[in-house]
């Protein structure tokens, strides 16, 4: 009960899943940080979810990074263009 309480107050999961995805593409905020920090803490569906999310982009740096058809400026533009089609 005091978990669903803290979940609603303080950070929804779908806010939570939000701000991994977000600070994986871009930097977000100290207080967003901290509002997601505080959640992972008590919520295990989250970090499960953080931790696929970290690597399944683990897996797409190295495959780009293994075609040789860029290099870590083209990542970021790609990193770039995919926050704009998501209008994050």
């Amino acid at each position: 009960m005091l978990k669903k309480l803290i979940h609603k107050l303080f950070l929804p999961c779908s806010t939570a899943t939000l701000l991994m995805e977000k600070s994986i593409a871009k930097t977000i905020s100290s207080r967003e940080q901290k509002q997601l920090n505080i959640h992972l803490k008590i919520c295990k569906w989250c970090r499960s979810y953080q931790e696929k999310l970290k690597i399944l982009d683990d897996i797409l740096k190295r495959k780009i990074q293994s075609e040789n058809k860029t290099d870590s400026i083209d990542i970021q533009k790609f990193k770039e263009k995919t926050i704009k089609n998501l209008k994050i």
